[in-house]
């Protein structure tokens, strides 16, 4: 898609109507808004009606102790029962329930029979291992179906599971297996990453050399790449030699719908990281709800693809439990999407005929960057809806992502959640709106979500403030692991009664939401609030830039100033006045106020591996500190070159 067609689709302001033939056949129709703003209970009780209950609940919410929610709390079901038994007992044995793609090119296809037999001798294997109902077990695995395997079968026997990231470190792993005082660890010799096999086991063995790992008593091992690894006898135990010799029958128990299903750590501003902790009936109730309503689900003739990984709470309610809890035909993918080359992504969408695809900002900007004739030469006619998640989507990603990956044709459904949510709260839907570019709109129904400004007062449209919640919703974190008063403090005193998400957002005249990135990541320059998301989203606009990362570095003039890290598109030079053609290009954008003081060209911007860009990082080379902590970058060697070229390219008035 060339400058002038991108500048003319956002000049014209344009707004996207659903397809005629979606729209006619949409799973959830404009009325869904009515019916969960006349009754708001009565609507998620007939949505935790799309589970199977052991025990039916007769009480919605018991909001008696906010914020402190209990929802469905008599009723009692088996989360693993959901997303695997109940399809095959309904005659879907035989459908595929995940496609899994090795980066090497290996392939396996399990259908829900499969799953069924694979989750069952998981959890007779764990229970050999002395796990019990309430234990909690951690999983620090690469993208492989063992992962999924795993996560279904401690739910299968009540066991909290606690998945880390394979791209953090020893020391990341042993905080989090100490926070969760956690007794097995499920791990695998390591997986596949950019054309080499990664260790992973090697970390899992010095983690547990940390204090307070202790008791931690078996570690399970999935043989993975066939690289050498360390053994402890009496410790260690190869998945294939003890989870293969199980039964393949397994009864599932049922638990109560309060019942904690796993923690998922994110990080918090002191440094130690926040185990989110959710429970069972609400949390799956409103994975899958949301998942059938945003993506408009056919499970019997979609393929749906979410490319994040498991370590994520994307991975969580939109890889394991939401789409299986649904019957649907998954895709994972073990590698990056420039491995063997960067067409890999839309080679996958080719070969398995994906209708839907869920991925980040992050991503589509880098294939942005990577050109337009890469997807081109691949068929995407499969794809029907396309997912953004993780961060704001500036429009110019918008459109590229429809034009270019969605054919011109696609519904873009841009989806503001987060870890502590549990599950999608905002965002268009797919038969329903007609989508903005770059915008989540409104909440979905049966959520209530405003903006307010300092004291908390609603703003009027047009205004700008921070994102909150004013209902409980069915997949809140229930609290903080073992911390409720950081889960008050955290997320309950800024605004009373409220729950403040951490973001801010403004209305647009129609009232329609627009995130603005985390109020870490808004600027306060001369008394001014300027968002990141909004000064990265104006750099790359401008017709020579690929992809901006912006920070706001402490000035002793403006309290903060604006500092820019730009990657160029294709061959454009580095010349000489190219600085300060940006920095008027954002002024003439978004106003002088928001012109960055600084702007350095660079090859590449700090990301982790599951495609976020570590602004934190970025921070630190903007106000000359020592670098933080590079552990989970793909390649920590691109802040050594930035570093090496920031004292020459800075741009200030």
């Amino acid at each position: 898609m060339s400058n002038k067609s991108l500048a003319n689709l956002l000049s014209e302001n344009r707004r996207f109507a659903p397809p005629a033939e979606l729209a006619a056949q949409a799973n959830v129709t404009a009325s869904a808004y009515g019916e969960a703003a006349a009754d708001r209970l009565a609507f998620w009780a007939k949505q935790a009606r799309r589970l199977t209950w052991d025990t039916e609940p007769t009480e919605t919410l018991d909001w008696s102790n906010p914020p402190f929610a209990k929802w469905f709390a008599d009723g009692t079901l088996n989360v693993a029962y959901n997303c695997v038994d109940r399809h095959v007992e309904a005659g879907h044995g035989d459908r595929v329930a995940l496609h899994f793609e090795g980066e090497p090119g290996d392939t396996r296809a399990l259908t829900y029979g499969d799953l069924q037999r694979e989750v069952s001798k998981a959890a007779h294997a764990l229970t050999e291992l002395g796990v019990r109902a309430g234990d909690r077990v951690a999983i620090y695995m690469p993208m492989i179906p063992e992962t999924a395997v795993a996560m279904l079968a401690c739910a299968r026997i009540g066991a909290p599971h606690s998945v880390v990231f394979g791209g953090f470190s020893a020391d990341a792993l042993a905080t989090r297996i100490e926070d969760a005082d956690a007794r097995v660890v499920i791990t695998a010799d390591g997986g596949y990453r950019r054309g080499r096999p990664s260790g992973l086991k090697s970390a899992v063995d010095e983690a547990l050399t940390r204090p307070g790992t202790e008791n931690v008593r078996s570690v399970l091992v999935v043989r993975r790449t066939g690289q050498e690894v360390d053994w402890t006898e009496g410790r260690d135990v190869w998945w294939h030699e003890l989870v293969d010799r199980q039964s393949e029958e397994h009864t599932p128990q049922a638990f109560p719908a309060e019942h904690p299903l796993f923690i998922l750590y994110t990080s918090g501003t002191t440094g130690k990281p926040k185990g989110i902790l959710h429970t069972s009936g609400g949390y799956l109730t409103q994975a899958a709800y949301t998942h059938h309503a945003v993506f408009d689900l056919k499970p019997e003739t979609d393929v749906y693809w979410c490319t994040a990984d498991v370590g994520w709470v994307t991975g969580h309610s939109y890889i394991v439990y939401g789409p299986l809890a649904n019957g649907a035909t998954g895709v994972m993918y073990e590698g990056t999407p420039d491995t063997p080359h960067r067409g890999r992504w839309w080679e996958i969408v080719q070969k398995y005929g994906v209708t839907l695809i869920y991925t980040a900002p992050t991503a589509i900007r880098t294939c942005m960057k990577w050109g337009d004739d890469i997807p081109a030469t691949f068929d995407l006619s499969s794809l029907r809806i396309l997912g953004s998640v993780g961060e704001p989507i500036n429009p110019e990603a918008w459109i590229w992502y429809r034009e270019n990956i969605g054919g011109g044709r696609t519904p873009v459904v841009d989806t503001w959640w987060q870890t502590e949510t549990g599950a999608m709260m905002i965002s268009p839907l797919p038969g329903v709106t007609e989508a903005k570019p770059g915008s989540a709109q409104v909440p979905l129904p049966g959520i209530a979500a405003t903006v307010v400004d300092d004291e908390g007062r609603e703003v009027p449209d047009g205004s700008g403030g921070y994102l909150v919640l004013t209902e409980p919703w069915p997949s809140m974190l229930r609290t903080i692991w073992g911390d409720d008063q950081r889960f008050l403090d955290t997320y309950w005193s800024r605004f009373e009664g409220r729950y403040f998400a951490g973001d801010g957002a403004k209305k647009d005249d129609d009232g329609d939401i627009w995130l603005l990135g985390r109020v870490d990541d808004v600027m306060l320059v001369s008394g001014h609030n300027i968002s990141t998301t909004e000064v990265e989203s104006a750099l790359v606009s401008h017709p020579k830039v690929a992809e901006a990362a912006v920070v706001g570095a402490t000035d002793p003039t403006t309290g903060q100033a604006i500092c820019a890290f730009v990657i160029l598109r294709g061959n454009v030079a580095e010349d000489e006045g190219l600085v300060e053609e940006l920095r008027s290009h954002v002024g003439k954008e978004l106003g002088p106020i928001a012109k960055p003081k600084r702007i350095l060209p660079v090859a590449e911007l700090p990301k982790t591996r599951s495609g976020k860009i570590m602004r934190r990082l970025l921070r630190d080379v903007a106000e000359n500190r020592a670098l933080g902590d590079v552990t989970t970058l793909t390649d920590s060697s691109v802040m050594e070159l930035i570093q090496a070229k920031l004292p020459s390219a800075a741009a200030e008035d």
